[in-house]
């Protein structure tokens, strides 16, 4: 029986230390980041966007230990960079009993929300309700959720979508693993997707025209990117972002890009610890 309520990947979730400075850092790489929201309480943390056509970055920080927080709060004692990823559900609670229906520990549904700074100078609320995969059921370390957006038109603001690195959806979260097949069956039967071979790794789809994921190991990593772009990010995880944008020149002009093959990409020290890769739409 296949997963009906899961569209594919919705947000990528970037961990910081340093909140402020991140969404700085993101601006000079030509990002438009939308205003900084806090989060409800029990989840402690506050956030800032760069949105999309269909989907968007989220970087994160932690304003309050929390209960809820605490797999974050580890994980940044231990690294920055690419902490989680989303996937867009039509239904939380439908989407739990699904997971549940195939033994499979679901969390929530759990509802929150954030502020909003609008257009129009007035205020208004982005609400969500999410539920989560268990906690041990993270490929390569990748934890993975479900959202579902209840107020979209609060999220996906039009002065929001354009950016002056042209960047139009995302493509591909690429995670290393020592066991990269492995992996990749991991988050494929999570979401019920196919694994297949693909660039040196293992490609797994998140859904119809969503991003997909490839998973590969550090030998391959070292054959996609240069030393000075691998600089500052990690050995095994979720390490790169590949990105869509309407013209690679745009890219090209990014402080520390590094034009190779297709592709240009910024160094991961120079984005959170996340290789940023830009290919033509």
């Amino acid at each position: 029986m296949p997963l009906n309520h899961i569209v594919g990947l919705d947000h990528v979730v970037v961990a910081t230390r340093n909140l402020d400075g991140a969404a700085a850092a993101w601006q000079k790489l030509g990002f438009t980041v939308s205003p900084r929201g806090t989060h409800s309480a029990h989840l402690g943390s506050a956030n800032y966007t760069i949105v999309f056509g269909d989907d968007y970055i989220e970087l994160l920080g932690i304003l309050t230990e929390t209960e809820h927080n605490q797999p974050t709060v580890a994980f940044l004692k231990e690294r920055e960079g690419i902490e989680r990823a989303a996937f867009t559900t039509d239904d939380a609670a439908a989407g739990v009993e699904e997971l549940k229906a195939r033994g499979i520990a679901a969390g929530g549904p759990l509802s929150f929300g954030r502020p909003v700074d609008l257009p129009n100078g007035g205020k208004g609320e982005a609400k969500f309700n999410i539920f989560t995969w268990p906690p041990s059921e993270a490929p390569a370390g990748l934890r993975i959720f479900a959202c579902q957006h209840l107020t979209p038109e609060t999220v996906w603001l039009p002065e929001l979508q354009n950016h002056a690195n042209g960047a139009q959806h995302l493509v591909c979260i690429e995670i290393l693993s020592a066991a990269p097949k492995d992996a990749a069956a991991q988050l494929a039967r999570l979401i019920d997707q196919q694994v297949t071979a693909a660039e040196g790794g293992y490609r797994v789809r998140s859904g119809d025209k969503r991003a997909e994921f490839l998973f590969y190991d550090v030998d391959t990593f070292a054959k996609r990117y240069p030393d000075t772009v691998r600089e500052g990010a990690v050995n095994d995880g979720a390490a790169v972002i590949m990105i869509a944008t309407d013209h690679l020149d745009k890219a090209k002009r990014l402080p520390g890009a590094v034009a190779h093959g297709d592709w240009v990409s910024v160094p991961a020290k120079a984005a959170t610890g996340v290789i940023l890769s830009f290919v033509q739409a």
